[in-house]
């Protein structure tokens, strides 16, 4: 399978530049972010391998996703189980109404009101989350054709890889899980 950490927020902007949270929560993408976005799509779209993309619900990974599922003309699962930790404001959600009128062309009916975690999740509760997912996937026939656009957290405790924005990750679900991880971006 694929993995894509979603392009920069204007929460990875500000926070890159002064190392505090500034505040923003579920921050949309910026210019950059959305650039990096539209590149991961062409490099995907131009191996022509993705049959199904996996998103989280924050608005940065939608953006993300959105001219992937452009190109590629897949379908798109949205699922809160492959969210960030809430570790920082910008992991506070946005309510599956607001998603449903800023995204219109998805339906977000399945998830909680509250969908992120109510406080700063643990280590060991991501890392659990992550191992469900891995072993969701590795049980599905299209996993090396999925495409997952989540966190740096998710994506960490799921590889043991600490990703960049927009950085795209060949990845195999039925690989052994990471040993040890550090948790520090």
């Amino acid at each position: 399978m694929f993995l894509l950490r979603h392009g920069q927020s204007f929460f990875n902007l500000h926070f890159t530049q002064t190392k505090r949270d500034p505040g923003i929560e579920d921050p949309e993408l910026t210019p950059l972010g959305h650039a990096q976005a539209r590149d991961a799509a062409a490099r995907l779209a131009a191996q022509g391998v993705i049959t199904r993309i996996i998103v989280s619900p924050y608005k940065r990974a939608l953006q993300t996703a959105e001219p992937i599922r452009a190109l590629c003309r897949v379908p798109l699962e949205i699922r809160h189980e492959v969210r960030e930790r809430t570790a920082f404001t910008c992991d506070i959600g946005s309510s599956p109404a607001h998603l449903a009128a800023t995204f219109p062309e998805h339906d977000f009916s399945h998830l909680p009101a509250r969908w992120w975690h109510d406080t700063t999740e643990s280590e060991a509760e991501t890392e659990a989350r992550a191992s469900a997912f891995r072993t969701d996937l590795a049980a599905r026939p299209d996993h090396a054709t999925t495409l997952l656009v989540s966190h740096w957290g998710f994506i960490l405790a799921l590889t043991g890889k600490s990703l960049n924005n927009g950085e795209l990750h060949d990845y195999d679900p039925r690989s052994t899980p990471p040993a040890s991880l550090v948790w520090r971006p």
